[in-house]
């Protein structure tokens, strides 16, 4: 399932492929000839439409003709990228996972775990702002652990374990690396990162990170959250974003982390015994390594008084 509005050719060329036939639409906008739009889909808007409530709509109107929430639901086999083995019953090896929450300020673009325990940490303390997707109001900042908060039919704690539990049976170094990415940070309330298929660029250095050791520094750095890409690390060929916006966008500032730190001890504290211990050790590990790393900031900012 993803979500339609501002998807089009140029923004996403396979989606739009895998979505051309056997396509079921929800909340979208119709065309005079039946077909579907949404806002972002075309350059130019149609003339007349049939809006997601059935309301006529025309390019003056001040509404929307798609929901903010519009979606498509398409089987993944008829994705043109999609790797012919993906559906081997053999089962096919995970090199890295990807987390994601949808973050304005404060978490960086893209992060690695140290490990497989630090990941499963990184996991379970995501945080979104709510979207339409959502009920109640929008941009709210609610934990939604392995983005799963709808979805978990039991205690979330026991979920935790049971991604805890594979380090116990397997060595380390089969396990996948685990990563978290956030596409939406804003400044000036505006997106800093373009997004859509600019993506590859991130997923580009994931790949090249998934062939390495978790400590090799060769194209990362290490800070208080996980390894980073160093300066150049990742490959911005062709776009337009000047050095000091790419450097907003993996920043880490320790200062507004501890106030992560303070929110994830909150929602950890409502699973009681249930929270497995290792969680709470990772997070006082993080909250240690911010506060060392405010305390440098501190000290140069004072040096240089």
């Amino acid at each position: 399932v993803w979500s339609g509005v501002g998807t089009s050719y140029e923004t996403n060329n396979n989606a739009m492929k895998t979505i051309e036939r056997n396509t079921i639409f929800t909340n979208v906008a119709v065309t005079a000839d039946y077909d579907v739009w949404w806002e972002g889909m075309t350059k130019e808007s149609p003339k007349s439409l049939s809006t997601w409530n059935r309301q006529e709509w025309g390019p003056e109107s001040i509404s929307k003709a798609a929901h903010p929430n519009s979606r498509f639901c398409v089987p993944a086999s008829q994705c043109p990228v999609m790797d012919p083995a993906w559906e081997n019953p053999n089962g096919v090896p995970i090199s890295g996972i990807l987390f994601g929450g949808r973050r304005s300020q404060t978490v960086p673009l893209v992060f690695q775990a140290r490990n497989w325990e630090h990941g499963v940490f990184v996991g379970s303390t995501m945080s979104s702002e709510t979207t339409a997707a959502a009920a109640g109001r929008r941009g709210v900042l609610r934990a939604d652990p392995f983005a799963m908060k709808p979805f978990c039919g039991y205690n979330m704690a026991d979920y935790f374990s049971h991604w805890l539990s594979f380090q116990d049976r397997t060595e380390e170094d089969k396990l996948p690396k685990i990563f978290h990415v956030n596409w939406f940070k804003k400044d000036k309330n505006k997106f800093m990162w373009p997004g859509f298929g600019d993506n590859i660029r991130v997923i580009k250095w994931i790949f090249e990170r998934c062939d390495q050791e978790s400590t090799d520094t060769s194209n990362a750095v290490e800070t208080p959250i996980g390894m980073m890409p160093k300066e150049n690390a990742l490959d911005v060929t062709g776009l337009d974003l000047p050095q000091e916006k790419m450097k907003k966008i993996l920043t880490v500032d320790p200062h507004e982390y501890l106030q992560e730190v303070a929110r994830c001890k909150e929602f950890y504290a409502q699973f009681g015994d249930k929270m497995p211990q290792a969680l709470y050790s990772q997070l006082e590990g993080m909250q240690r390594r911010l506060t060392e790393s405010a305390d440098r900031l501190k000290a140069l900012a004072k040096a240089d008084a």
